[in-house]
Order: C-alpha cells, then sequence, then structure tokens
C-alpha cells in the first residue's frame, strides 16, 4: 500500500518536478550572482519555501530593507495561501502533527494538484506530494548555486526572470478578476510611491496604502 502511495504521489508530483527545477535554478543562479553561498540557497528554501517571494528576498537582502518591510512584503505575497488552505481543513486535521508540514509547504502548484487528487488515500498522497514538491525546488536551487560557480560567461541580466515572474503572476491575477481598476490602483499608486520615497523605500508606503484601500474597498462592499 505505501508503494502504492509513494508511486501515485510521484506520479501526481511530475508536472510540479517540470516547474520547480528550472525555476529553481534560476533563483539558484541569482542567489549566486548576488554573493550567496549555496547553503545560503538550501537554508533560505529550506526554512521559507516561498518562490515569488525568494526571488524578491534576494534584492531586500541586498539593498538593506528594513525587517518590517520584508515581513510586510511576506504576509502579503503570500496571504492568498490562508485562503487556499480552507479547502483542505478537513483533510489536514486527520492529519495529526503532519498538519503543521502540510501548512508550511502548501504552496500553488501542491495546491492545484491536491484538488485533483480523489478521496481515497488523498491524507497520505498529500504530504508525499509535499515533500517531493519541496525536494524538487531545493535541487533545482542547489544546481543553479553550482552551475553559477562553473560557468564562465556573465550572468548580468539573470535576475530580470524575477520581474518576469511578477509579471506572469500579475497577468494570471489579471485574468482572474472581472474588475481591472484594483490592478491599475495598485500599479499608480506603486509609481507615486516610487517618485515620493525612492526606490529604496517605496515598497512599504505602498504595500500599506494599497492594503488599506483594499480593505475599505471590502467593507463598503459589505
Amino acid at each position: 500500500m505505501k508503494k502504492e502511495i509513494l508511486k501515485t504521489a510521484f506520479i501526481k508530483s511530475i508536472p510540479i518536478l517540470c516547474s520547480y527545477i528550472f525555476v529553481g535554478m534560476a533563483y539558484g543562479l541569482m542567489m549566486n550572482e548576488a554573493g550567496f553561498y549555496w547553503w545560503h540557497t538550501l537554508l533560505i528554501s529550506l526554512v521559507i519555501y516561498t518562490g515569488a517571494f525568494q526571488f524578491l528576498l534576494i534584492s531586500f537582502l541586498q539593498t538593506g530593507t528594513p525587517i518590517l518591510t520584508i515581513c510586510l512584503s511576506a504576509l502579503l505575497i503570500n496571504s492568498r495561501q490562508l485562503f487556499y488552505s480552507l479547502t483542505f481543513i478537513d483533510d489536514f486535521n486527520r492529519m495529526g502533527k503532519k498538519k503543521w508540514y502540510m501548512i508550511h509547504t502548501l504552496t500553488d502548484e501542491t495546491y492545484a494538484v491536491n484538488c485533483t487528487l480523489p478521496s481515497q488515500n488523498k491524507k497520505d498522497i498529500m504530504p508525499w506530494i509535499a515533500f517531493f514538491s519541496r525536494c524538487y525546488w531545493m535541487m533545482g536551487g542547489l544546481l543553479g548555486s553550482f552551475i553559477g560557480n562553473l560557468v564562465p560567461w556573465n550572468l548580468e541580466g539573470i535576475d530580470f526572470c524575477m520581474t518576469a515572474l511578477f509579471i506572469i503572476i500579475l497577468m494570471d491575477q489579471c485574468k482572474k478578476i472581472e474588475n481591472k481598476k484594483i490592478a491599475c490602483i495598485g500599479f499608480i499608486v506603486g509609481i507615486l510611491c516610487l517618485l515620493l520615497f525612492g526606490t529604496r523605500q517605496f515598497m512599504l508606503p505602498s504595500l500599506i496604502l494599497t492594503s488599506i484601500f483594499l480593505l475599505y474597498r471590502s467593507w463598503r462592499v459589505i
């Protein structure tokens, strides 16, 4: 039975493998280019484990961004996971102590795969999918770090993959929401804060102002 569960979990996680290895390699290359060692990449992936924010964290660490800005950015970027976990409350509760690991390892990709699982043996398959996926991400990061040390040519510009990643996330969110004004307002607020506070200080006020607007808008709708 355990072999069948492992086999099912691995097969289901193959699409995650295809994406995590290459995106993780890009992350490892960026970490290497920024002057961090391979064990920094491994440690951050092990403790934080959130792709989009890990890319953003590189620039935060390089520029000495205040810890409050880092924490608030992490909360806002990953706030959607709060809603993902609501789908699996009953499944997580039936896992006992494993539910804390499941909460920590829940990502967009594992959420999508877990939603396709049959009810039979679901609570046994989900932890292995989470484990495999986490291994894929760390493997990709390590490969990127090692390749960054071996590749002789200049890797300047590889950090654009972070910009591309956030553009893709924005485009995906714009497709899902009916009211595109929200994205436009966030963009305008970001530009204004950039002009007012500069490149190093604009992130926190823009996040706060945008969050206040969204909370006010939600309150008005209610």
